[in-house]
């Protein structure tokens, strides 16, 4: 019991994983967003075929990389 007690994760340590989780799967998908942006302003006659298609990449890579550390951290 006592073993237990010790082991509980803090309300810091778990905001701090929740936060972490966040960042992990949110900046690709940024990233994505801005390069697929500035790549369909620099190619003429793609109005959005490069934003929606790193955006959806982001996604993907956001999960994998949230499914990676969550898998690491148990």
């Amino acid at each position: 019991m006592q073993k237990a007690e010790k082991d509980r994760s803090t309300l810091l340590a778990q905001s701090v994983f929740m936060g972490t989780l966040a960042l992990l799967f949110v900046l690709p998908v940024i990233v994505g967003a801005y390069l697929g942006s500035w790549l369909d302003d620099r190619a003429q006659g793609y109005s959005f075929h490069w934003t929606i298609g790193l955006i959806i990449a982001g996604l993907v890579i956001g999960l994998i990389n949230v499914y990676v550390y969550v898998r690491e951290r148990d």
